[in-house]
């Protein structure tokens, strides 16, 4: 009877485990070049911008929300374009996860310490601003945000790209979000690591012809 009742246990905790969805692992990123994606997005000029920082999916998941990305970028210098007007079309990225090009999240630019009106000034006169795409395909569902960080010139330069603005743009970013910081009531804390290898140094592809270092900072946010 025994021998019996084994299999017949045996099969339907089988069944039950498959019933039961397994979830994801949690990780900071994965390389959206392994799922067809590139860590160049499409500008619409046959070139792309290079995504130069991570902000990983192992931060706090308050951090990645729309809202909370608002905050965290109103900390470190940045805020929503002026008086909300945007010029010019999205952007889009294929980060590999299954959903194909998606249009940029949010345009984020340099507020200049003014979280209201600043990025008005930004618009004049140039300065830093980036873009950002959320990874949350079915393939790659980790929830990092990726940016794409640039300087640019002023509005009569028509907010081209400065010399070497990538790699600038990025640094920028970076040299403001890392240590402790605070905004809206929430402390945050920010490591970075610099990645190589998914982004290839020099210009190919790259939007403008402008080279960069092929160097991706990976932050780490950590509310508290």
């Amino acid at each position: 009877m025994l021998a019996l009742l084994i299999p017949l246990v045996l099969a339907s905790s089988s069944r039950l485990l498959q019933a039961i969805p397994l979830q994801s692992q949690a990780v900071e990123f994965i390389n959206p070049t392994l799922g067809g994606g590139s860590m160049l997005d499409n500008a619409g000029s046959g070139g792309g911008e290079p995504l130069n920082v991570i902000i990983s999916g192992l931060s706090s998941p308050e951090v990645l929300t729309d809202t909370g990305i608002l905050n965290y970028a109103q900390v470190i210098g940045f805020s929503t374009e002026c008086l909300g007007i945007h010029l010019g079309d999205p952007q889009s990225a294929n980060l590999g996860d299954g959903n194909g090009f998606v249009n940029q999240t949010v345009e984020l630019r340099e507020d200049f310490g003014d979280p209201a009106f600043g990025t008005c000034l930004e618009s004049l006169q140039g300065g830093n601003h980036f873009r950002v795409f959320r990874q949350n395909g079915s393939n790659a569902n980790t929830g990092a945000l990726f940016l794409a960080v640039s300087q640019e010139e002023n509005v009569v330069e028509q907010h081209t790209i400065v010399p070497d603005g990538y790699d600038i743009g990025r640094d920028r970013l970076v040299a403001g979000a890392i240590g402790s910081t605070s905004f809206g009531g929430v402390t945050y804390s920010t490591t970075a690591v610099n990645l190589t290898g998914l982004l290839a140094p020099g210009s190919a592809g790259v939007n403008h012809g402008i080279a960069t270092d092929g160097i991706t900072t990976l932050l780490t946010v950590i509310i508290g």
